[in-house]
């Protein structure tokens, strides 16, 4: 592995957790070789010494793979490659060999062939050309495409192909979002740096049995299940892929549809490894890529997962308004999870009321509707056939409710029948 610090040392925790993203991957690590440049070196991105130096390392320990823990241009990595011998592999490449590995679903492994494709793309090199013009003359004349030609419109074909199927894929996800929204109830998007306890939470929270291990990025595909919570009913909650210090962007990109669930929640989860002492630069990094995908202004609940690995107790803190702000809980352990739910639902509908509505008879279907938004708490039908209904919701849908035909608050109601008399 090699960590190089660009204008300052070479971080021990980036260059930490880079050798867990390698352990992920499967290698197996036979030594670190560190490179501290004022700017990267247009040929070797290390410098043509510290290259050498990474070459004879190489030798010596008979390594198969060099990891770079920085983005490399496509010279760079054939110069690199060429001068040691190896392959080369940069952060980048790596992060997307460890989504190939752990991708499972259909629409899991096209994002990441994408990403592939899409990484590829700019790191072709020039193959056979044989079968390229050469010279003129009669019978020395080619079909006039090299192979470098050929695979670029290969590769461009296949993106074309794969960009098609994801985005009726997406169509598909936005009528099952659509559906939820017919019948809204809330979601919930359960965001975080990698490993830092999301599906262990996820599990916890909805007795779902996701799949689960110590290492980075353990789960690609997205989860969604529903969770009834006392005060509010129903809530959807969405597992999402994690995040981790320069995500690249081909992964953004192509992981879009999966992240569509972060940007259409209605509050972020935002799950935090309270044993990490990097936390606070984790909690900016998870904040940096929510904003670059159009989440950044939605309101977020932060979790402190892990306590069962510090000290620190379960407890929550709220916000000014009364909402909570944190809940520090462990998802193995089980503690804090109930005063969570409760914070949850206080988040998740920090405007909720509660209102006493009668509906008329012609106002059914809207009773029915309640019903199936978990939001009666009580019932009592007038003598008339109409109904009397104790409702809690959103400040915003009780007057969206009073707008339509034959639903009125009961003070109103009953204002109404004593002008009358």
């Amino acid at each position: 592995m090699v960590g190089v610090g660009i204008g300052r040392p070479t971080d021990p925790n980036d260059l930490a957790e880079f050798a867990a993203l390698a352990a992920s991957a499967g290698t197996t690590s036979l030594g670190v070789v560190l490179a501290n440049r004022a700017r990267p070196d247009p040929k070797y991105f290390v410098g043509s010494g510290k290259a050498e130096e990474i070459r004879v390392f190489a030798e010596q320990h008979q390594a198969d793979l060099i990891l770079v823990d920085q983005t490399l241009t496509p010279s760079q990595e054939r110069n690199l490659e060429k001068l040691t011998g190896r392959r080369v592999l940069d952060r980048n490449g790596l992060i997307l060999d460890i989504f190939a590995q752990r991708a499972r679903s259909f629409e899991g492994k096209l994002q990441v062939e994408l990403a592939q494709l899409s990484h590829l793309a700019t790191r072709l090199v020039r193959g056979w050309t044989h079968l390229e013009r050469q010279k003129g003359g009669i019978g020395l004349r080619g079909p006039g495409e090299t192979q470098l030609e050929t695979d670029r419109r290969l590769i461009a074909k296949r993106i074309r192909t794969l960009r098609a199927r994801l985005e009726k894929l997406g169509r598909q996800r936005d009528t099952g979002r659509h559906v939820r929204k017919e019948i809204p109830v809330p979601t919930v998007a359960l965001v975080g740096y990698t490993n830092a306890g999301k599906s262990t939470l996820f599990n916890a929270l909805t007795g779902s049995d996701s799949f689960v291990a110590d290492q980075l990025f353990a789960t690609l595909d997205p989860t969604v299940r529903r969770v009834k919570l006392a005060a509010i009913g129903e809530v959807v909650l969405a597992d999402t892929v994690g995040f981790v210090r320069a995500l690249p962007h081909e992964l953004i990109a192509a992981f879009r549809s999966t992240l569509q669930e972060a940007r259409d929640a209605d509050l972020l989860l935002h799950v935090v490894d309270a044993s990490d002492p990097l936390r606070d630069e984790r909690i900016e990094q998870v904040r940096e890529v929510l904003r670059g995908i159009g989440a950044g202004d939605i309101r977020e609940l932060l979790v402190f997962n892990k306590i069962d690995l510090s000290d620190d107790k379960p407890r929550r803190i709220f916000g000014p308004d009364g909402v909570a702000t944190q809940a520090w809980v462990s998802a193995v352990s089980g503690a804090g999870l109930n005063d969570l739910r409760e914070a949850l639902a206080h988040a998740v509908r920090p405007n909720q009321v509660r209102r006493t509505l009668h509906l008329d008879l012609k106002a059914a279907s809207v009773r029915s509707d309640l019903y199936k938004r978990n939001a009666v708490r009580a019932e009592r039908q007038c003598e008339d056939g109409s109904w009397e209904l104790d409702v809690e919701l959103d400040v915003t849908e009780v007057a969206k409710l009073l707008g339509g035909q034959g639903v009125s608050q009961v003070q109103t109601a009953r204002a109404r029948q004593q002008r009358v008399a």
